[in-house]
């Protein structure tokens, strides 16, 4: 099961096409607030998030869930690459990939694949 955290509707239904194409059961939040306050993080397998939203950013949101799941696959996608200049830390292992929009979504589908290939049990 895969959960898509972005503020933009059409990325969040681009994904939910794109991840149900690949046989993921994909669950949609419009906010990082939501995705915590739905419960729904332990049932997960992968996160997919945009890094740029208001309130809680997609690098916080990786460190608050880093901290309740430590080896959860992540994939970071952003329309904003000048913000990767300076990676904060995301509370170790493993290291999200992230995708800068436009991206390919056959190029986020083999990450996304590998990163659960390499996500601890």
């Amino acid at each position: 099961m895969a959960a898509v955290v972005d503020d933009d509707q059409s990325i969040l239904r681009s994904l939910e096409y794109l991840l149900e194409s690949a046989d993921y059961t994909v669950h949609l939040f419009t906010s990082a607030s939501a995705f915590l306050d739905s419960g729904c993080l332990p049932e997960i397998d992968c996160l997919i998030s945009d890094i740029d939203m208001p309130g809680v950013d997609g690098f916080e949101l990786v460190r608050l869930v880093r901290n309740m799941r430590p080896g959860l696959a992540v994939v970071l996608i952003t329309g904003y690459p000048d913000r990767l200049t300076h990676l904060p830390s995301l509370g170790g292992p493993p290291n999200p990939r992230i995708f800068t929009k436009p991206f390919v979504g056959r190029e986020l589908l083999e990450a996304l694949g590998e990163a659960l290939r390499s996500a601890p049990e």
